[in-house]
C-alpha cells in the first residue's frame, strides 16, 4: 500500500508542478504501478475505461470535421449577435455547455462546444484560456443532472437501478437533477463576476459560411443516439455502447466526407487532429487509480469516513460530500465513484439507513469536486488538451481561480438541497 501511495503522490505532484509533461507523468505512474507489482500486467487492460476512451476518440473525430465545416464559426456569429458584450457571450456559452452536458457526456460536450468558444475568442481577440476553463467546469457540473450526462451518473444509475426519469423525480421527491440545476444557477453569478471586466462590444460582421452540413447532422445524431441508447441494454457490448456509438458515427462521418470529396483528406484531417496525448493521459490515470484501489487505499479512506461519522448521518453525509470534493480534485471521479459506490452502500447498511442521500452526496461531491483542479475530471483534461493544441499552457493556479469559487458555490447549494429533501 505504501508503494502505491508514494507512486500516486509523486505522479500527481509532477503533473501539477510540470504541466507540460503531464502525459509522461500519467503514463510513467501507470508503468511504475505495474513494475512494482501493485497492479498485475494482466489487469492493466481492464483497468482502463475503454468506453470513455472510445467515446472521446470518436467525438474528437466528429468534432474535427464539424470544425472544418465552418459550423462552430457560424454558431459563434449567431451567439455574438444576440449578446451585448464579451462577458455575456462567455457566460451564455458556458451555460449552453452545461445544458448540453446534462444529456451528453461532459467530455463530448467540451469537444463540441470548445470550438465555438475558440471562434468567439478569435473574433473578439480574447485569451481563450479562461473561456475554455469556464466551458469545461460548466460541462462537468451538469453532467450529474441526468442518467446520460456523465459516466459517473451512469455508474450510479446502474448500481442503484435508476432510470432516466428517476434522476429527475424519484420516490415521490425531486431528485438530483434539481440539486445540480440549482447549483448551476448559482454559478452563473460567479461567472458574471469572473468575466465582469470583459466588456468588449460585440460587433457582428461577416457571417461565416458553412461548407458542409453533414458533420453537424452527425453531431446531432450522436447526441440523440446516446440518449436513446441509455434506455436499452445491448448484449456483450453494453458497457461499451456509448464508445461504440461515437466511434461508429465518426467512421460513417469520415467515409461520407471522403466519398463527397473524392479523396483521403478527411481521414488525414481526423488522424492529425486526434489528441493522442489526452487519450494517453486518461489511460494512465485509469490504471493508476485502479492500482491504488487494488492496494486498498480507497477502502482505507471509506473506513476513515465511517469512523469520523461515528453513527451521525448528517456528519457522515457531510464527510462524504466534502471528502469527495477534496479527493476528486486530484483523483479522476469516474474510477473514484465506481470504487466508492459499494462502500457507501455498506455504510448505509451498517447504519440501517436509506443509502439515497449518501449516493447523491457522493455523486454531487465527486462530480463537482473535479472542477477544483485541472485533473479532477476528464472534461478538464480534455479542455486543457484543446488549449495546448492551440499553443496555450494552463497553470494549476490559473485553473483554480475559476474552478474553486465555481465549485464551492455549486457544491454548497447542492449539498443543502439534497439534505433538506433526502436527509
Amino acid at each position: 500500500m505504501l508503494t502505491a501511495l508514494i507512486i500516486f503522490i509523486m505522479m500527481y505532484v509532477g503533473m501539477l508542478a510540470l504541466p507540460r509533461w503531464r502525459v509522461l507523468f500519467a503514463v510513467g505512474g501507470a508503468a511504475a504501478m505495474v513494475a512494482f507489482g501493485v497492479l498485475p500486467v494482466g489487469e492493466v487492460f481492464d483497468a482502463v475505461n475503454w468506453n470513455v476512451v472510445m467515446m472521446i476518440a470518436g467525438t474528437m473525430g466528429i468534432v474535427s470535421l464539424f470544425i472544418e465545416s465552418g459550423m462552430p464559426a457560424r454558431l459563434a456569429d449567431i451567439m455574438l449577435g444576440k449578446t451585448p458584450n464579451a462577458c455575456w457571450a462567455i457566460v451564455v456559452l458556458s451555460v449552453f455547455a452545461g445544458v448540453v452536458s446534462a444529456f451528453v457526456d461532459n467530455v463530448a460536450t467540451v469537444l463540441m462546444i470548445a470550438p465555438v468558444g475558440l471562434a468567439i475568442c478569435g473574433k473578439l481577440k480574447l485569451n481563450p484560456v479562461p473561456v475554455i476553463i469556464a466551458i469545461a467546469v460548466s460541462s462537468n457540473l451538469q453532467g450529474a443532472a441526468t442518467l446520460v450526462g456523465d459516466t459517473t451518473s451512469m455508474l450510479l444509475g446502474s448500481y442503484a437501478d435508476m432510470s432516466f426519469v428517476d434522476f429527475i423525480w424519484w420516490r415521490g421527491k425531486p431528485s438530483i437533477f434539481w440539486a445540480v440545476e440549482l447549483g448551476a444557477l448559482g454559478t452563473v453569478f460567479i461567472l458574471l463576476r469572473i468575466f465582469r471586466k470583459q466588456k468588449e462590444p460585440v460587433e457582428l460582421g461577416h457571417i461565416s459560411e458553412v461548407t458542409d452540413y453533414v458533420p453537424s447532422i452527425m453531431m446531432i445524431l450522436m447526441v440523440v443516439s446516446l440518449i436513446i441508447a441509455s434506455f436499452f441494454t445491448f448484449p456483450v457490448i453494453d458497457e461499451y455502447k456509448n464508445g461504440v456509438l461515437c466511434l461508429a458515427i465518426c467512421i460513417i462521418d469520415i467515409i461520407q466526407s471522403m466519398v463527397r470529396r473524392k479523396g483521403f483528406a478527411p481521414l488525414k484531417l481526423v488522424s492529425s487532429e486526434m489528441d493522442y496525448a489526452t487519450l494517453g493521459m486518461l489511460c494512465g490515470l485509469f490504471v493508476v487509480i485502479s492500482a491504488i484501489t487494488k492496494a486498498g487505499i480507497v477502502d482505507k479512506i471509506a473506513v476513515w469516513f465511517a469512523e469520523i461519522g461515528n453513527g451521525n448521518i448528517f456528519l457522515l453525509y457531510t464527510i462524504i460530500v466534502f471528502g469527495s470534493v477534496i479527493l476528486s480534485a486530484f483523483i479522476d471521479n469516474i474510477p473514484y465513484v465506481a470504487a466508492m459506490l459499494p462502500v457507501v452502500e455498506g455504510l448505509a447498511l451498517k447504519l440501517n439507513i436509506d443509502p439515497v442521500v449518501l449516493y447523491f452526496g457522493l455523486l454531487s461531491g465527486a462530480t463537482l469536486g473535479g472542477n477544483i483542479t485541472p485533473f479532477g475530471a476528464s472534461a478538464n483534461v480534455t479542455g486543457i488538451g484543446i488549449l495546448q493544441k492551440e499553443g496555450y499552457e494552463v497553470s494549476t493556479a490559473e485553473f483554480m481561480k475559476i474552478g474553486v469559487p465555481f465549485t464551492m458555490t455549486a457544491v454548497l447549494i447542492s449539498y443543502l438541497f439534497i439534505w433538506l429533501v433526502w436527509g
